[in-house]
């Protein structure tokens, strides 16, 4: 990376009463410019993989506005460690609104970047707000059920059908019981984010260096999440990514076991402005060393193709 050209400011906006920190990188440049909002992934804080994005789209003359959502990180919301779809979908409408608000940035040149769980959020609001005039969608979460990989899973973690179904089961019933106390006022149960099966939600053996490597680099983020949060996970609308106009760039993870690369690209038939660009990897490694680089500088490409000026 060069040296810094862009500036970094600390931001908060409201959403759904509360207080959603986060960040905007401003290129040291004249404006208005372009400008990509960063939605995160499953229990996803704005210090974990959205700098490395956010800094290769900052010194391409983006400017890029990354946040936590509510109940995470360093936005307000109690209890804690709470995913709601819901609530973060609302959380990236105000980032939106909030983006398009400041005067460095160019409203008509705003564009959405996800990843996972972000990945659904930024296809759903792209295709209920016409001022997004671009998406990147990286492994998008769009449907726990049609779009998981639960076959690559088994193979790869070489356990049975009957312990993945188990397991599934045994955390849909904390996730009932997580729900039950949270309608009544008490404190949530939490799992880890990752762990052993059974006890996380991603429960890979390989991973494990990877999320250790979080906790250390990441101080905001906690492997610990409310499991209510399957009782809500998201499912895909048939016709949603037909209905969205801007230009869409998939990148995907075709030997991904948490996300099928293949009911994505079925997804993206959808639109003819639909774009997808594929990677000989997992759904981790999508953020990390020489597939990283090549990832961001992919998608570094669209994004100036279709939001910079043509001089």
């Amino acid at each position: 990376m060069e040296p810094a050209d862009w500036t970094k400011r600390r931001i908060t906006f409201l959403s759904g009463g509360m207080n959603c920190a986060g960040w905007l990188l401003i290129p040291d440049r004249s404006g208005p410019f372009p400008c990509v909002i960063l939605a995160n992934g499953f229990s996803g804080t704005m210090d974990w993989i959205l700098p490395d994005f956010g800094e290769r789209f900052a010194a391409a003359g983006l400017a890029v506005l990354a946040f936590d959502y509510r109940h995470l990180g360093e936005s307000d919301g109690d209890p804690r460690q709470i995913v709601d779809v819901r609530k973060q979908r609302e959380d990236l409408r105000n980032a939106i609104r909030f983006a398009i608000s400041d005067p460095a940035v160019d409203p008509s040149r705003v564009a959405l970047w996800g990843t996972s769980l972000g990945g659904s959020h930024v296809i759903v609001l792209a295709a209920e707000d016409r001022r997004v005039a671009a998406v990147v969608a990286n492994m998008p979460a769009l449907d726990v059920l049609k779009g998981a990989s639960v076959g690559a899973k088994v193979k790869k973690q070489a356990v049975s059908k009957f312990q993945l179904v188990a397991t599934a089961l045994r955390l849909l019933a904390l996730a009932t019981i997580d729900r039950v106390r949270g309608l009544i006022g008490m404190s949530p149960i939490y799992i880890r984010v990752y762990g052993e099966i059974g006890e996380a939600f991603f429960t890979d053996p390989a991973l494990a260096e990877r999320f250790q490597a979080v906790e250390k680099n990441s101080p905001t983020w906690k492997n610990q999440v409310a499991p209510r949060f399957l009782l809500q996970a998201p499912r895909y609308r048939k016709g949603t990514v037909a209905r969205t106009a801007a230009l869409i760039l998939f990148s995907l993870a075709n030997r991904d076991v948490e996300v099928s690369a293949d009911f994505i690209k079925e997804v993206a038939k959808e639109s003819p402005r639909a774009e997808i660009n594929e990677y000989p990897v997992g759904h981790f490694e999508m953020y990390h060393g020489e597939v990283f680089e090549q990832v961001a500088a992919d998608q570094v490409r669209f994004l100036r193709q279709h939001l910079l000026v043509q001089e």
